[in-house]
């Protein structure tokens, strides 16, 4: 395991990994800061997962929209969560979803009859690895920029950054994980 803080114009962030694949990436001070990683934290160092995540992030502030299959993911988290992330994953750019509708997409890929809005916003706030597993482009059912673990203004800036139009009514796109 490895790590290395990268500077983006959204502030700096952490980046974990495994050294085969990316397992996280935080705001510094964001909630659930490095959850998943041990204390103290995994010494710095340079391998390829570091290096594309930074090619990576350097293209999308860049206003380029980089897939995240460019990168190897490796994301810890219960079978629930990893379902929600697979979602989120499927939000295309320059668009939003509702927790609702994430809740719903999460349970059809379970094979469950549904799955609640709330436990789909804790799966959310619980991702690991932040911008590249869009978890800021998803809103609240009546259109609120609700909760981001690394701050709504940085979720704002996220979103225009992408195109959103945050002065209209929200593009809401479908979700293709």
């Amino acid at each position: 395991m490895t790590t290395a803080f990268y500077p983006t114009p959204a502030g700096e962030v952490l980046l974990a990994s495994s050294g085969s694949a990316l397992t996280g990436l935080w705001f510094t001070g964001q909630r659930h800061f490095a959850r998943t990683l041990p204390r103290p934290l995994p010494p710095s160092g340079d391998d390829p997962a570091l290096n594309a995540a930074k090619r990576w992030l350097a293209a999308y502030f860049a206003g380029k929209r980089p897939p995240p299959s460019e990168l190897q993911l490796a994301p810890e988290g219960t079978a629930f969560q990893m379902a929600v992330w697979r979602v989120l994953l499927g939000i295309p750019y320059g668009t939003v979803v509702s927790y609702g509708e994430v809740a719903q997409e999460a349970a059809r890929l379970r094979e469950r009859k549904s799955s609640s809005a709330r436990a789909a916003g804790t799966a959310v706030g619980m991702n690991p690895v932040s911008i590249v597993i869009p978890c800021h482009r998803v809103i609240g059912a009546d259109g609120s920029l609700t909760g981001y673990a690394g701050g709504v203004e940085r979720k704002v800036a996220l979103l225009k950054l992408e195109g959103v139009d945050l002065r209209d009514s929200f593009r809401r796109g479908p979700l293709h994980p």
